[in-house]
């Protein structure tokens, strides 16, 4: 039995979770390992920075791009980056595999500084044409398709304990969320688009940086670390050993067919229904305060998963996402203002507290060689129901209301919860500590803390 297939296993009886050390009677439990050392605190800077540049990025598309193509043209150029993202995020985690999931986030990065700083320069100088922001959209998104798979395995490498290092980066996430829009507005009111594509420009050369002054362990005793195959590995191998991983957990494949269905007809659709709704009926400011009350539950979902370590972490996550229905449904209904304010904050503590769960077990429950494969193998499936959500609800307004549509999301957020809760491999699985017990250290030891 491998140890990826004995910490799927349940615990004996009288035996404690997975993950979770045992002490004797009378005895104290042992200290927490020190989560603010060397590694994760540049890792922690190279996230926070980027994620504010990208919390930034759709404000400015729709302001800038917009005030000069319209809808459609916005439209196309952020259709264009999804659309590259996903088509190569696949080959994002074999790349992230074979060299080490660090060097392609620093290459991503660096490609992003080009493209982004280009994007600046032709703001600065006059109204850019389509034509460019389409052509550095392309590479914009090929970039990210070979960044995000990596985000995932590199967690165990800096953190011992992923739960909290995951609940950190899901607050900081939050956090940008909240501050990246507002100052993305008010750059471009004061001085332009170019500012912010310069500023995000920035913030990828600061993660950058960030990501190359990480120590790790010597290649191949760690996860991303980039190994080859024995006896030499094709593309299409690599891509078929990372499917045939994924598929081999029940738990795995059954939580990403369901949010597939989420993202056609819960999360895909909500924020052009809901800020429809919202808009018509209590004007543009209240949407805007809706969506920063939804990140302040994000914040609140992080904060909890800080200091909530479930024994079945998948179960859990599933009991919350249950009150991510109140979000839809206050929006369907038309409740009042503090009622709409409060279903967004349990809305995005539900769905914070469920992302925490679900990126700890993905990282500890995967062999190290092939986590950021079956990272972009559960990132396509989820990114691809998400944009099909969203080109498919426009159409369906002229079958049903928008309200009504949302009383479909509603019913389909509580329907995904017990779906996840009546699949056994979903239910049971048990909370894992990472592959050794811990991550890897480096010749000089930790260093802080």
């Amino acid at each position: 039995m491998t140890t990826t297939q004995a910490r799927n296993q349940s615990s004996p009886p009288g035996n404690p979770p997975s993950g979770q050390p045992s002490t004797s009677p009378g005895e104290r439990p042992p200290a927490r390992l020190p989560l603010w050392d060397r590694r994760f605190t540049f890792y922690f800077v190279a996230r926070s920075v980027s994620l504010v540049g990208d919390a930034m990025m759709p404000v400015a598309a729709a302001l800038a791009v917009g005030a000069l193509y319209g809808a459609s043209g916005v439209g196309f150029v952020l259709g264009t980056w999804t659309g590259t993202c996903v088509v190569l995020v696949l080959f994002g985690g074999v790349f992230a595999d074979r060299w080490g999931a660090r060097r392609m986030m620093v290459g991503a990065d660096l490609v992003r500084v080009l493209t982004q700083g280009v994007l600046a320069a032709a703001f600065f100088a006059g109204p850019p044409p389509f034509w460019l922001l389409v052509t550095m959209a392309a590479p914009a998104g090929a970039a990210t398709a070979m960044f995000q798979p990596g985000v995932n395995g590199m967690v165990p490498l800096v953190a011992r304990e992923p739960q909290r290092a995951n609940a950190t980066l899901k607050v900081a996430d939050a956090l940008a969320q909240l501050l990246g829009p507002a100052l993305a507005g008010l750059l471009i009111a004061l001085t332009g688009a170019g500012t912010v594509y310069a500023i995000d420009a920035g913030t990828f050369v600061l993660s950058a940086l960030c990501l190359a002054l990480i120590r790790l362990a010597p290649a191949g005793t760690r996860a991303g670390a980039g190994s080859a195959s024995p006896g030499g590995s094709s593309l299409r191998r690599d891509l078929r050993q990372g499917w045939h991983e994924f598929r081999s957990r029940t738990w795995m494949w059954a939580v990403i067919l369901i949010w597939v269905v989420y993202g056609v007809l819960l999360f895909g659709p909500l924020v052009p229904l809901a800020s429809a709704l919202i808009g018509s009926r209590s004007g543009p400011d209240a949407y805007g305060l809706a969506v920063s009350f939804l990140g302040a539950g994000t914040v609140l979902g992080g904060l909890l998963a800080l200091r909530v370590r479930p024994a079945r972490p998948l179960a859990a996550g599933a009991v919350a996402m249950g009150l991510f229905t109140v979000l839809p449904l206050c929006v369907a209904l038309g409740a009042e203002l503090p009622v709409l304010l409060a279903g967004h904050v349990l809305g995005g503590g539900a769905l914070a507290f469920w992302s925490v769960m679900w990126a700890t077990s993905v990282q500890t429950h995967t062999p190290p060689a092939v986590l950021n494969r079956v990272t972009a193998y559960e990132l396509a499936g989820s990114v691809s129901g998400i944009a099909l959500g969203q080109i498919l609800a426009g159409p369906a307004t002229a079958l049903a209301s928008p309200a009504r549509l949302l009383l479909v999301s509603a019913g389909t957020c509580l329907a995904g919860c017990v779906a996840l809760l009546s699949v056994p491999a979903i239910r049971t699985l048990r909370r894992a500590a990472p592959a050794d017990g811990g991550r890897p250290e480096a010749p000089d030891g930790p260093r802080g803390g």
